[in-house]
């Protein structure tokens, strides 16, 4: 039998046995001729994990050792002070550890008591649940101990601040020390000079430091996708509605045509970031979406420009009596729809127009329709089943989030059920049930294109599904926490991500493998993403009250607009493109200037060693309305660029 072979034997072992499947454990031992492995068997597997932190030195030096990392820390001169304090948090993480580990729980108390409140503060909750872990016994199954036992700290470091510290090191002769970071800690070395103190800032916070260089080189095509020739086609419209028309108008129609050739410019355009047509095979257009695509466009005509002169008008919807019980909202594309979802696991849907929404005829009654006439998709829905809202009943959980399709003919939900549902806006019933997820699915999504949809979960990955598969394209593992929220890029070669590990990753659906793009910078867990309507940038909302913007070509954090109050849970661009408008939880809506930072942006040089001087947001600002006491749920944009606000009445 090879040595692979009867590791992958005893690998299954191992698990019948935590599992107590004697009979199989007992049949696969005799199958296998390996019955004398007792000793293989009963050790817990992951005790081996920890073997790292097994030490015999003297628990009551660890405190003398940290204290004096901690003061040449302080001592260091400015150029390199910042970066070395970068080490001060993991080291103690696996001093703690360590302490535990080899049940010195005694010095491990007075490790945390002494050192723990001084960390940076948003290692704080992290560090309240490193305390929980007091015993040998209970470090198994700490979310912390095992993300910190398996993965190292990321580092980014000068080379002429790691010489200091390798210097400091070797007078010291701590090996306790030096044994941590050789084991735990990943210095990721750059040239030139050391980062000051915002630079540091700007990128600390993750879970596990800083991205490494080699995560944001490969390249990306952050550009949008050609649109077919839909001016050709809306031409064609116009003529065969007017072509009955005997006063046409010649300098309206002269007008009209200039106001199209700039709206359909922007479009047509092929852009050099853009991906090839067949990189990843997209859905044909039906007649349906088409047609609205088309009417689309034809809105697009009638948009209002928007920027600091003209800033858009808004609209907001206040949901009453649902402060407990509204989890989720959403907007259709063409605003006809809203769909609501609740605690106890309903999705109501209303029609935002005065058009009623309607059901589609029986199968008898659809016999009798013509086919050939043109308003065949009315006379297929029956008016007098019209109702002003609608109810789906089938998650047995909250609804965490749903997503319409373009033509508002599908809607997707997710829910703490761990599924995801696809419903049917004509029948008004649930078509598939999606199950692959181990729980609660916090988001889902439709890809731009149609037929393509992300979720993320409680299980630490996100999934790219396909309508008409119950089964996963692929499956995006490598968040060390939950996966909060996700989305598709305006190409659908792309899906970020943000998590509770406090970083944004975007995974290219092509390949599928590991991230393109690794991002930290956020000091909490991230509620809201959302890429720009150019495709290049992306904007993340946390719960550190700040939004991060992201420039996807280089990975690099490019603005932090720091201005709400509380968590910022939805985030959208304009129509154009030149507005970022944001909703939090203190009940403010905040209209940022888009057009002007990427127009300072446009003329910075990136360095490429670290990440470039990070924008602040007051220069951007350019409006801020309040609530009376509506936290923000939500946003969206119209077709004409009127602003949408959806949220939940809180009572005093």
């Amino acid at each position: 039998m090879s040595v692979i072979n009867k590791n992958d034997i005893l690998a299954v072992l191992q698990v019948l046995k935590r599992y107590k499947f004697k009979d199989t454990e007992n049949t696969l031992k005799k199958e296998a001729n390996l019955p004398d492995i007792p000793e293989i068997l009963t050790h817990d597997a992951s005790d081996s994990v920890f073997e790292t932190y097994q030490s015999e030195g003297d628990p009551d030096t660890y405190v003398a050792c940290y204290s004096e990392l901690r003061k040449f820390v302080d001592s260091s001169l400015d150029d390199n002070k910042f970066e070395l304090s970068m080490i001060l948090y993991p080291v103690f993480v696996h001093m703690y550890i360590e302490l535990v580990y080899n049940n010195h729980e005694d010095q491990a108390r007075v490790m945390m008591e002494k050192f723990g409140p001084e960390q940076e503060y948003y290692y704080q909750d992290d560090i309240k649940r490193l305390a929980m872990t007091t015993k040998r016994n209970q470090m198994s199954g700490n979310d912390i101990t095992d993300t910190f036992k398996s993965n190292e700290f990321i580092i980014r470091i000068s080379r002429d601040t790691l010489s200091l510290l390798k210097q400091h090191l070797q007078e010291m002769k701590a090996n306790v020390l030096i044994n941590i970071i050789n084991e735990h800690l990943y210095f990721d070395l750059y040239e030139g000079m050391a980062r000051n103190k915002t630079q540091c800032a700007a990128t600390a916070g993750a879970l596990l430091g800083e991205a490494k260089r080699q995560d944001n080189k490969v390249k990306i095509y952050y550009g949008l996708l050609k649109e077919p020739d839909y001016q050709q086609m809306m031409t064609q419209a116009s003529l065969t509605e007017e072509e009955n028309d005997d006063d046409i108008d010649v300098d309206r129609l002269k007008k009209k045509k200039s106001r199209k050739d700039s709206v359909f410019g922007k479009k047509t355009k092929s852009d050099p970031n853009a991906p090839p047509l067949d990189r990843v095979i997209l859905p044909q257009l039906r007649e349906t979406e088409l047609s609205e695509k088309i009417k689309a466009l034809r809105e697009a005509q009638k948009r209002v420009d928007l920027g600091p002169d003209c800033l858009p008008s808004v609209c907001y919807y206040t949901l009453l009596n649902s402060l407990h019980t509204v989890t989720c909202a959403e907007i259709a594309e063409d605003s006809s729809f809203i769909a609501i979802g609740f605690s106890n696991a309903k999705i109501k849907i209303w029609s935002m127009t005065p058009a009623k929404l309607r059901e589609l005829k029986s199968a008898e009654e659809l016999k009798d329709i013509d086919r050939e006439v043109d308003d065949v998709l009315v006379r297929m829905m029956d008016d007098r089943k019209a109702e002003a809202s609608k109810i789906l009943l089938g998650h047995t959980g909250p609804v965490y989030s749903c997503s319409f399709t373009f033509d508002r003919s599908l809607l997707l939900s997710c829910s703490e059920d761990s599924t995801i549902r696809l419903w049917s806006l004509q029948t008004w019933t649930c078509l598939v049930v999606y199950k692959g997820h181990l729980n609660p699915v916090w988001d889902v999504k439709f890809s731009p294109h149609g037929y393509y949809f992300v979720s993320c979960s409680h299980d630490k990955t996100a999934r790219v599904w396909t309508t008409d598969s119950p089964h996963p394209l692929r499956i995006f593992a490598g968040h060390l926490s939950d996966v909060d929220v996700c989305t598709f890029h305006p190409n659908s070669n792309y899906v970020a991500t943000g998590s509770s590990d406090r970083t944004v990753r975007l995974w290219d659906v092509l390949t599928g493998n590991n991230h393109v793009r690794l991002m930290t910078g956020h000091k909490g867990a991230i509620y809201s993403i959302v890429f720009s309507m150019c495709g290049r940038y992306l904007a993340s909302g946390s719960n550190d009250k700040v939004i991060n913007v992201w420039d996807l070509a280089h990975g690099h954090l490019v603005a932090s607009l720091a201005s709400h109050t509380s968590t910022i849970h939805s985030l959208c661009f304009s129509r154009d493109g030149t507005i970022l408008a944001s909703g939090a939880l203190d009940c403010n809506l905040k209209l940022w200037d888009f057009s002007k930072l990427c127009e300072d942006l446009s003329g910075e040089n990136v360095n490429v060693s670290h990440n470039p001087n990070v924008k602040s947001g007051e220069n951007y600002l350019l409006r801020t309305f309040s609530t009376k006491q509506s936290p923000f749920i939500t946003l969206h944009f119209t077709r004409r660029n009127l602003l949408f606000g959806v949220g939940l009445f809180e009572s005093s």
